[in-house]
């Protein structure tokens, strides 16, 4: 496994935003794995990961083996490829690494080398024709138009959110944002929509209309509001679900609408019962989790979720809790904006920042003005030996933070 995993980060970086040809060529020589399933295509800034997770949940409790091809991963890279919730297992990966390492020969005569996030799309896209599922799950990289995984045709295209993120690769505008996310709708096929900025809605009907694709809108076609969701295909009221966060019924509710749409679409019957047990026991690694009773992890790497994040610790601190936070981001992103925002809107939280183990994290040198933490492994450790009944940790930022937290987090819960 060392040795296929060295190979895949021997391939981090390359950039490879010039169209889809590269791809689109490896999977002709795969035999096009990509249309050995129905495919349900998600992209969007944030809320992609949990989405996902509810779908997930709800076709596994009417019976269907569904394959899931979600980034980051959070804890192993075999978290990215999943069978119902299941990573693929090692022998699998390295077995279906070597069929592209050698299909990438033949791909080397017209075309470049595969980056990191395309060989594992396409170890992804193996699997699950081998696995012979029923549906995939598929989670975009960057945004959606020129994504590695726009090669595939989605029966149904979900996009749970629009805002700035990426956008020395995307546009500086949600209008142009929209434009690349919105491109991931397939003529005369299905698109559901979050709740989006009047603009980003606008691009999304234009392209709706376009390719002949039946657009349902949050707040127009269904809806959930205070656990009751409405929607011409089925009324549910007092919906519990397992993610914690107001704005995650409208991640349930982009779920439901969308498992409503791909049964209809096969005349299959569905169970109110499986249907809300289902969203009850949904969990989602690293997004708002509640690790520990007093800790909770939020990858929340962008403005757009720190705002989500920031009205939660609010509801919290209404509650009577006492909230601090732990921060961890890399160098390329808006860290600074993300430092004021927490900073602006939670000025009686006590807010800490931390470097972390991955190349391009924040450093002591980078961030002037905050308190900065030596040690995320000590800060955490001596919180848990001092913590009252009221205090609640939040841990944030990077992804690849939360992942390196939520392993030592773990990794000392065995231990003791």
């Amino acid at each position: 496994m060392f040795e296929v995993e060295e190979w895949l980060h021997s391939r981090i970086g390359l950039n490879f935003r010039s169209g889809l040809g590269r791809m689109q060529q490896a999977v002709n020589l795969l035999k096009n794995p990509e249309k050995s399933y129905p495919i349900i295509h998600v992209t969007g800034t944030n809320g992609k990961g949990s989405t996902i997770a509810f779908m997930r949940e709800l076709f596994r409790s009417h019976g269907k083996k569904v394959g899931t091809f979600t980034s980051p991963h959070i804890v192993s890279i075999h978290d990215r490829i999943c069978l119902n919730g299941q990573p693929i297992d090692d022998v699998d990966f390295i077995r279906l690494a070597d069929q592209i390492k050698e299909m990438e020969k033949s791909l080397l005569k017209t075309h470049d080398q595969l980056s990191f996030f395309e060989l594992l799309t396409l170890i992804g896209l193996l699997y699950f024709r081998e696995q012979e599922v029923d549906l995939v799950l598929l989670e975009v990289g960057i945004g959606g138009l020129l994504d590695t995984t726009n090669v595939v045709t989605g029966e149904i295209a979900v996009i749970t959110s629009i805002g700035l993120d990426h956008q020395e690769t995307l546009g500086d505008n949600l209008e142009v944002i929209a434009e690349q996310k919105a491109g991931i709708f397939k003529a005369s096929k299905k698109a559901v929509i979050a709740k989006l900025a009047p603009e980003a809605q606008l691009v999304c009907q234009k392209t709706a209309e376009t390719k002949a694709v039946e657009l349902y809108q949050y707040g127009h076609d269904f809806s959930m509001k205070a656990g009751d969701f409405s929607s011409p295909l089925l009324d549910l009221s007092k919906v519990k679900i397992g993610l914690e966060g107001v704005y995650q019924q409208e991640n349930a509710a982009l779920a439901i609408e969308t498992f409503l749409l791909f049964m209809a679409a096969s005349n299959e019957a569905i169970d109110e019962q499986c249907i809300r047990k289902a969203l009850e026991q949904t969990h989602w690694a690293g997004r708002l989790e509640r690790i520990r009773p007093q800790i909770y992890l939020d990858g929340a790497h962008n403005l757009h979720a720190l705002i989500r994040l920031v009205e939660f610790i609010k509801e919290k601190e209404r509650e009577g809790y006492r909230p601090q936070i732990l921060f961890g981001a890399l160098k390329r992103k808006d860290y600074q904006g993300m430092l004021d925002y927490l900073s602006q809107q939670l000025p009686q939280v006590e807010l800490k920042v931390t470097g972390f183990d991955y190349q391009g994290s924040l450093r002591n040198h980078d961030v002037m003005g905050y308190d900065l933490i030596p040690s995320y492994s000590d800060f955490i450790r001596e919180f848990e030996e001092q913590i009252c009944k009221q205090d609640l940790l939040f841990v944030t930022g990077s992804l690849y933070f939360i992942s390196e937290v939520r392993s030592y987090l773990l990794d000392s819960q065995h231990s003791n």
